[in-house]
């Protein structure tokens, strides 16, 4: 029988493998009831780089190459998504990605970002900046370049720059090895020391391709780490100043306790998007009928807001496609063999989306956004320099402004471009959905 999906739940204390084993005592214990921002940042970071998964078909596609069915890989996918594609935690629950993972006909097989975003091929995805940010407890990611004291509040360069000062839930930065290259951040996530008090071990956790890791290291290796490449350690000393008002527990996502928790993943329908997922009002929802465990479905129900909406006999195995423009929570479920329903897959319908005020912005002054959703609360308006990837604001919508139904842009966050990206992001209990356009700023 093949194994099926599992997460591998870490809890704060010491362990380790046989492959990972160091001597000494860690300095994560929670030995009270409550946990430290830092604790919680490695019990985040773990939740994404410890979960195993099993692809069920060929064509996921990863960097250089495609994921192999029936292979595990341990730690969610590396995949840029921007826009286009969502990103695992932030916009999707990682239930989500698991259930998508057991669809032969999900996203993750039919979809492939390569040569349609940079850096992107996997339809749900993490990087090294979405990572992070999710551990630190953001509502948003903020991108690496813009992790350290040179932009943010309430982070410091760590003195001296070495194992020895290392802490869970500093920061490694690497700056771009060229100009307009990439940069990267790690995640220290356990710091051992021997009887003496002595670091001998550092664990870093990240986000790179091909899938989330961790890495313990020497304190000599980690030293010869930190030299390298013009790297430098991070602390954040002030962490709601580091945020900058961008909390995860201001929104509905991030949510680490679904994420962390272990899924039912449904055994006789799954939808191409995984399951407990947001729709675009009008957009194909793809229901992948599978009944592995062949045990007979005579209808399909279709559902919105606990009423049928459509009922369809003897569907059989294969894909039902329908498209749905009235906006609401949707279940499908199978009626089987012998009277009992299958576990219903779960969506939602939304309409989110924005205009513009022209084609073009004028630089110094302020300008307004309009916005359209249903069955989805716009959340934030991300503003992106095209040019410049660490050129980005966040600006958080208020009830106010979902009620007047638009939302001011500061003059400030298009001081220096002269092209930027703009984001509506929104979000229900099902996830996020994103819009983009663009728009030109003239002097």
């Amino acid at each position: 029988m093949r194994t099926f999906t599992k997460i591998l739940l870490i809890g704060f204390f010491c362990i380790f493998t046989l492959a990972d084993a160091a001597p000494g005592r860690c300095e994560e214990a929670n030995t009270g009831d409550s946990l430290t921002w830092q604790q919680k940042s490695v019990e985040y970071a773990r939740i994404m780089s410890r979960v195993k998964w099993t692809p069920v078909a060929d064509g996921m596609p990863k960097r250089s190459g495609h994921f192999i069915a029936g292979t595990e890989y341990t730690g969610v996918p590396y995949s840029s998504v921007k826009h286009v594609g969502r990103y695992i935690g932030f916009d999707i629950y990682l239930k989500t990605f698991l259930a998508a993972v057991e669809n032969p006909q999900s996203v993750l097989y039919t979809e492939n970002l390569y040569g349609k975003v940079s850096n992107a091929e996997c339809y749900y995805g993490k990087v090294c900046s979405s990572y992070t940010s999710y551990a630190l407890q953001c509502g948003i990611w903020y991108v690496s370049k813009v992790h350290g004291p040179e932009f943010r509040a309430g982070v410091t360069i760590v003195e001296p720059q070495s194992a020895q000062a290392a802490q869970p839930g500093d920061i490694i930065y690497t700056p771009p090895a060229k100009k307009n290259g990439g940069s990267h951040v790690e995640l220290v996530t356990e710091v051992v020391r021997n009887e003496d008090g002595k670091v001998t071990h550092v664990r870093i956790e990240e986000s790179r391709p091909e899938t989330t890791s961790n890495t313990l290291r020497s304190a000599s290796a980690f030293d010869a780490h930190l030299a390298s490449r013009n790297r430098e350690l991070y602390r954040i000393t002030d962490l709601d100043a580091w945020r900058e008002g961008n909390k995860a527990e201001s929104f509905l996502f991030p949510n680490y306790e679904d994420d962390s928790a272990s899924p039912q993943i449904n055994r006789v329908l799954l939808l191409d998007r995984g399951d407990w997922v947001p729709y675009h009002s009008g957009q194909p929802v793809k229901i992948n009928i599978m009944d592995r465990d062949g045990r007979g479905l005579p209808s399909l129900v279709i559902k919105r807001g606990g009423k049928v909406v459509e009922e369809i006999e003897h569907p059989g195995k294969g894909v039902v496609e329908r498209s749905f423009d009235i906006c609401g929570d949707y279940t499908a479920h199978c009626v089987m063999k012998d009277g009992s329903l299958s576990q219903a897959c779960e969506f939602a319908v939304s309409e989110l989306d924005f205009s513009l005020p022209a084609e073009h912005v004028s630089r110094g002054k302020s300008w307004e956004i309009e916005l359209t959703s249903d069955n989805m609360n716009a959340i934030i308006v991300y503003l992106k320099n095209s040019a410049e990837g660490s050129d980005e604001h966040n600006v958080f919508i208020t009830d106010e402004d979902r009620r007047a139904g638009k939302v001011t842009i500061p003059a400030s966050v298009i001081q220096n471009a002269d092209k930027m990206q703009v984001w509506l992001i929104g979000e229900n209990r099902y996830g996020r959905l994103k819009q983009r356009r663009d728009i030109q700023v003239t002097d």
